[in-house]
């Protein structure tokens, strides 16, 4: 079917990390491969109610991270209240469930505090309630990141490996937004949307002989998306507009797809597979070989895994 990848998912089911896990790729020393990122510059920081106190965001993706609060000393009386707070896209933020620090009084300040984050968000930042009176303390982002100089190459065979294997499945894995153009409404009395699983449908738009842009009601039909490719069927007693389309690309479908916007989203299989594809590439990286070689069955046998069920 003719469609328009729109918005390429934001991040890919596997990271850089976790491919060289698999692979056992060596990497930089020990200091090479931690950094830091002040979220809360260290200071003198006066009283702020109900987590008025936002500090930085930090891109942590593909990265094992533990956010170090350290504290100095409480004004008289005073606490502090820290939390981590998690983002796709670093502008919108939620609470992390688990992110909260242990409340520093003056009973235990003075000490530094540790906690791992273990979430699938992007960005992730801190922010903090300063009681009574001024208190003493930063906060700071630690991210262990293994660098090699097959980095960028393994950056771009991830990318390749996904769409490959969306591309064997029909699938889209990470969410992402594609358009579908048709020239006419299809005979068989629903709409159909490939490379689902399908999210939700954004606008179907059809257009008249002089390219006049019409949009189909959603309220005239259903969104279908235990079907894979997904559906649009009009609901009961209702047709497809009867309008004479332009000749070519009369109907403009938008919708979302994919198995959510988190790597965990994806189905374990298909991550598997994915690694098992980088790997493949990483040992065998020309187009011709002096030696035979035989495809894993693994590989497509964790692809096929529920595929039957789709079509």
């Amino acid at each position: 079917m003719p469609t328009k990848l729109i918005t390429a998912p934001a991040i890919e089911p596997i990271s850089v990390s976790e491919v060289k896990t698999h692979l056992r790729i060596e990497s930089e020393s020990f200091a090479d491969n931690i950094s830091s990122t002040q979220s809360i510059a260290p200071g003198a920081h006066v009283v702020a109610a109900a987590y008025s106190l936002v500090g930085t965001g930090v891109d942590v993706l593909g990265s094992r991270t533990v956010v170090v609060l350290e504290a100095g000393t409480n004004g008289a009386g005073a606490t502090v209240d820290v939390k981590i707070q998690e983002s796709d896209n670093n502008t919108l933020y939620t609470d992390w469930t688990g992110g909260a620090f242990a409340q520093v009084t003056t009973a235990n300040d003075n000490a530094t505090y540790e906690k791992e984050y273990t979430g699938t968000k992007q960005y992730i930042r801190v922010v903090c309630t300063v009681a009574v009176d001024t208190c003493s303390f930063g906060v700071s982002v630690v991210e262990y990141v293994p660098y090699s100089a097959e980095d960028t190459w393994i950056t771009s065979r991830i990318k390749a490996v996904r769409r490959w294997c969306q591309d064997y499945r029909g699938e889209s894995f990470i969410t992402q937004t594609w358009e579908l153009a048709l020239d006419d409404w299809p005979k068989y009395g629903y709409l159909e949307l490939p490379y689902g699983p399908l999210q939700s449908v954004t606008s179907v738009k059809y257009y008249d002989t002089d390219s006049t842009e019409n949009t189909w009601s959603s309220t005239l039909y259903t969104v279908n998306i235990y079907y894979n490719p997904g559906r649009v069927v009009p609901n009961f007693s209702e047709v497809f507009p009867s309008n004479v389309l332009r000749t070519t690309q009369g109907i403009i479908a938008k919708y979302i797809a994919g198995y959510g916007d988190d790597t965990e989203d994806v189905p374990e299989e298909l991550r598997l597979a994915m690694l098992m594809l980088v790997g493949h590439f990483y040992e065998n990286r020309e187009a011709t070989f002096t030696q035979a070689l035989k495809a894993v069955p693994l590989v497509k046998d964790y692809l096929d895994m529920d595929r039957r069920n789709w079509f």
